[in-house]
């Protein structure tokens, strides 16, 4: 199916509690049910180091409070890049300002290879990033309609709304403007392939299994993902 969007696991194959969000076990299990990549979180140490991690602690230890040893569960920005960069889509969310520099050094370090981008929700980070480098595609995420209507005034390649703020008119006037669509957190059938006729870019999803199950069904004679 061409027109199928972008197929990437939220968090990694978030709803899966044998597989923990945003860690290695949780993006290889999404990936290995068939999504083109994944997103995840990236949060920042008081030694200045980058770990995966949605919330602002880990158990009970701040993130920004701790070095790097107090946290090592979390895996690392970095090896994030060097495991999965080279074979699929990243979509690297960053939850605090002042991670900008570091992030895009790691990314220079290591750049992805099979298509990314740098996501927030804050316009000042988007605007920092792209100050800081002209070239690194950058997304605006939105929870709100409030938050919805910046899009156009942002220096950003791809606009990340949340499901219940689209409708094919969006869709369209993203794509007029030359930028790409992303739909979050979709988490059923009729929502899926909704999203995926009104034609947005990419669909994310905490279930990757239901999700590329849906949308991109094996062929006769392979395994199907919602087996």
């Amino acid at each position: 199916m061409p027109d199928v969007p972008l197929l990437l696991g939220h968090r990694g194959a978030r709803v899966y509690a044998s597989a923990p969000e945003n860690t290695f076990a949780s993006f290889d299990l999404a990936l290995e049910q068939g999504c083109d990549g994944f997103e995840f979180d990236v949060r920042g140490t008081a030694d200045r180091r980058l770990v995966v991690c949605h919330d602002p602690k880990a158990g009970r230890v701040i993130i920004s409070r701790a070095t790097r040893p107090q946290l090592p569960s979390l895996p690392r920005l970095e090896d994030v890049l060097a495991r999965y960069g080279r074979r699929v889509f990243l979509d690297i969310e960053l939850k605090v300002k002042g991670l900008e520099s570091a992030v895009l050094d790691a990314i220079r370090n290591q750049p992805p290879e099979r298509g990314y981008m740098v996501s927030s929700f804050s316009p000042a980070v988007v605007l920092e990033l792209k100050a800081r480098c002209a070239l690194v595609p950058l997304g605006i995420i939105s929870e709100r309609a409030s938050q919805l209507r910046q899009w156009r005034e942002l220096p950003v390649d791809y606009v990340i709304a949340h499901q219940l703020l689209l409708d094919r008119k969006l869709v369209e006037e993203v794509h007029a403007a030359g930028r790409k669509l992303f739909a979050w957190t979709v988490n059923d059938v009729k929502s899926m392939r909704r999203l995926a006729d009104w034609g947005v870019d990419a669909i994310i999803s905490d279930d990757p299994k239901l999700l590329v199950g849906t949308l991109r069904p094996a062929m006769p004679g392979q395994n199907s993902a919602s087996d």
